[in-house]
């Protein structure tokens, strides 16, 4: 997901001028893709609510991944084969991009869902959120981008918001735990993200190769814990093919769809919609509700996001492009995911 090397994912789904801006081919800015970049993230801003109605079935963190890597990796890897997307790949980028789900994803997978287990679902998504902020930040320490005053902006912006979050978060019982995994969620993606830079794949057929490699790593798992625990309430199984078929094959083939006909900057600001999806959902489903102080935050971590993905034509559009790239292709291997 990210900066690097002439074809980054959304520079190959969508070509740029000499100036950075973006190029659409035969494409126009439509409903139909926005409303596929919408629906994707509404999907994934429901996978947070699937997993806890698992968990409330008994499935446990360590099921709930093995299923939802399995399925996906054999919907995806089908499709992708069936695409003729995975043809000739060179045997580093396919390792690369199994290694990418075997440690990377699998370990972002953890943290998340184990947090989910823990503390509210709109919370986890509000932390999760920062990723984008961080790759920036990231970036910036790493001179892979240069410092401007909109970026320090959103930097200070999404610091205070997760200061708001958190603080209103802490103003009663809480499991600082459920906190820390919250937190691992976005640092471990930052750096799958800055780390599968380099990867130069077509975005289905790395999609499919993480998922298998994560897959891969929840199963290794499960044989040296001596087995995974499938003895849970029936309904567990509709729940659990929620958050595989739902909140993670269709919700990354509809990103791509809609990011082939509206750009990689569109979808990228739509993908803003998931987390707000993740906030109503847990209160309409579990009755979570924000504090007062929290929607401040929750809102200033959005703002954020939003300053830093918003196109901008100016000096820095080579490099705003650049970075916005990075967030879409970590939109479309889902998040929290």
């Amino acid at each position: 997901m990210q900066i690097h090397h002439p074809f980054s994912l959304a520079s190959r789904c969508c070509p740029r001028t000499r100036d950075g801006r973006e190029r659409f081919t035969g494409r126009t800015i439509d409903d139909v893709g926005r409303l596929f970049c919408l629906l994707s993230a509404a999907a994934f801003g429901v996978m947070a609510v699937f997993g806890k109605l698992a968990y409330d079935a008994g499935v446990t963190v360590d099921a709930l991944l093995l299923v939802r890597f399995g399925l996906a990796a054999v919907l995806l890897l089908g499709i992708a084969l069936a695409r003729g997307a995975l043809r000739d790949l060179p045997r580093r980028v396919v390792l690369t991009g199994l290694a990418m789900g075997a440690f990377g994803y699998a370990a972002q997978s953890t943290f998340y869902f184990s947090a989910l287990a823990r503390i509210d679902a709109s919370l986890v998504a509000l932390i999760l959120y920062l990723y984008p902020i961080l790759v920036m930040g990231a970036s910036i320490a790493l001179r892979r981008e240069p410092v401007s005053r909109r970026r320090v902006a959103a930097l200070v912006i999404a610091l205070l918001g997760i200061g708001l979050v958190l603080s209103g978060a802490m103003s009663g019982q809480f499991d600082w735990s459920g906190l820390l995994l919250a937190l691992g969620a976005p640092i471990v993606y930052t750096g799958y993200i800055l780390v599968g830079d380099s990867v130069d794949i077509q975005p289905l057929a790395l999609t499919a190769l993480v998922c298998t490699g994560a897959f891969g790593t929840f199963v290794l798992l499960g044989f040296l814990r001596g087995g995974t625990d499938f003895t849970f309430a029936p309904i567990g199984w509709l729940w659990l093919a929620a958050v595989a078929l739902i909140s993670t094959v269709a919700a990354i083939l509809l990103f791509f769809a809609g990011m082939a006909r509206v750009g990689p900057s569109v979808a990228s600001i739509l993908s803003i919609f998931e987390p707000v999806v993740t906030v109503v959902a847990a209160a309409a489903v579990f009755g979570e509700h924000l504090t007062a102080t929290q929607w401040f935050g929750g809102a200033f971590v959005l703002s954020a996001v939003l300053i830093v993905q918003w196109p901008r034509r100016s000096r820095l559009a080579r490099a705003d492009g650049v970075h916005r790239e990075r967030h879409v292709e970590g939109a479309a291997l889902g998040r929290v995911s």
